[in-house]
């Protein structure tokens, strides 16, 4: 068969399916049938609580760091912790040589011992003296030496006493004991290494559950927040029920969500932003100090307001936003909208939509305004429990019954 017979073939099979879709078309017009509806995916506008979210960039930092430092000097025997590992509070990490510590409990113990023997002879030499000077047998200047010497014993006592309460003391502190709980870093000395009393840093702890993360806020979108808060458009949520939800450097979603502390009063000359701290639980150990991470704060929250998933804005032919509505007759109105920020893969309404709208989501190529529709309930796998869709179907349940 040539390619031209081939040709020939292939352009009459076309022009005869046209004709007989023109001749169906016409016959449907002359019987009065129309097009049946398009079927799309629907949600209905439920108001609701919306929160006002404003997403910062922040740092982590540990709740707690300790620098750990000798109370007294002496040789480290011996390093007891590993480097990296979780430690306790009360955990011991580095010994030191305990002779000369244990020398001088020992000498403080014997000196408390004197003192106790004189103060006993001086009590003895006061009882005696006091009952002499009740018989005249001796002057009274003799008794008040003798009660003057009971009480400089009495006083000596207690000097060698706490002399060797400070000498058990500094032998307690031969072991360097950690602080605080948590995650300890690297030694920065060794065995054998001579240090002295509150001198060098041995080693450093941070508590990592929970953490602080710390982010920054321009001034502007602080007062504008705070002229919706004063106009009523928004209601003002306390520092310490403000959620907070992190997302990490790899855009992922932190699963545990933390809660916002306190904003400082005061703005950053440099660089014109307010300082927030939120606390975040750390129990896998995920979040460390130093790291960067995006912080959505809660602080505020919009009552009845509108959100529709952001795939139902559509843009007419001058850009402004619109959508598509389910009118009482079935039919795709379109309706012009405005939005007022995005949240997730929602976006929130300005004006243009009211509770109970019927608003197009899925299925716009088939449709235009006027088209007759066939609303179906639109189901969004990442929102499983969005809480219209309830409404949804039961509302065309009943439209179906009748």
């Amino acid at each position: 068969m040539s390619r031209s017979f081939r040709r020939a073939a292939f352009i009459g099979v076309t022009a005869l399916l046209c004709a007989l879709s023109l001749q169906n078309s016409k016959a449907l017009a002359q019987s009065g049938q129309e097009m049946p509806p398009s079927d799309v995916g629907v949600v209905i506008v439920q108001p609701k609580d919306i929160a006002v979210t404003s997403e910062l960039p922040g740092r982590i930092s540990a709740t707690r760091i300790a620098e750990v430092r000798p109370r007294v000097g002496g040789i480290i025997e011996k390093r007891v912790f590993r480097q990296g590992s979780i430690v306790e509070e009360g955990d011991v990490l580095f010994q030191l040589d305990r002779a000369t510590y244990e020398i001088a409990v020992e000498a403080a113990r014997a000196t408390v011992a004197r003192a106790e023997a004189a103060l006993v002879e001086a009590q003895q030499t006061e009882r005696r003296f006091e009952s002499l000077s009740e018989r005249n047998i001796t002057s009274q200047a003799q008794y008040e030496t003798a009660l003057a010497t009971r009480l400089q014993a009495q006083a000596a006592l207690s000097e060698a006493r706490a002399q060797l309460r400070a000498a058990e003391v500094n032998l307690g502190y031969a072991e360097v004991k950690a602080p605080i709980s948590g995650r300890i870093g690297r030694a920065q000395v060794t065995e054998g290494a001579l240090v002295s009393a509150q001198g060098e840093v041995l080693t450093t702890i941070q508590q990592l559950d929970p953490v602080y993360a710390d982010m920054q806020q321009p001034v502007s979108e602080l007062l504008q927040l705070r002229a919706a808060l004063a106009a009523g458009r928004l209601n003002q949520l306390e520092p310490d029920v403000a959620g907070v939800t992190l997302y990490l450097d790899d855009g992922s979603r932190y699963p545990h969500p933390g809660r916002l502390l306190f904003a400082e009063a005061t703005v950053e000359r440099s660089s014109g932003q307010v300082t927030l701290r939120a606390e975040i639980p750390n129990p896998d150990g995920t979040l460390l100090p130093g790291m960067y991470v995006r912080v959505g704060v809660e602080q505020a929250t919009e009552t009845d307001a509108i959100s529709i998933p952001s795939q139902a804005i559509q843009r007419d032919a001058s850009g402004a936003a619109m959508v598509y509505v389910v009118n009482g007759d079935g039919v795709a109105e379109a309706r012009p909208v405005i939005p007022h920020r995005s949240l997730g893969n929602q976006v929130v309404i300005g004006q243009g939509l009211a509770g109970g709208d019927v608003v197009i989501v899925d299925g716009f190529q088939k449709i235009g305004p006027g088209s007759p529709v066939a609303p179906v309930c639109w189901r969004d796998p990442s929102l499983p429990d969005q809480a219209p869709q309830g409404v949804c179907e039961q509302r065309f349940a009943a439209v179906a019954s009748n």
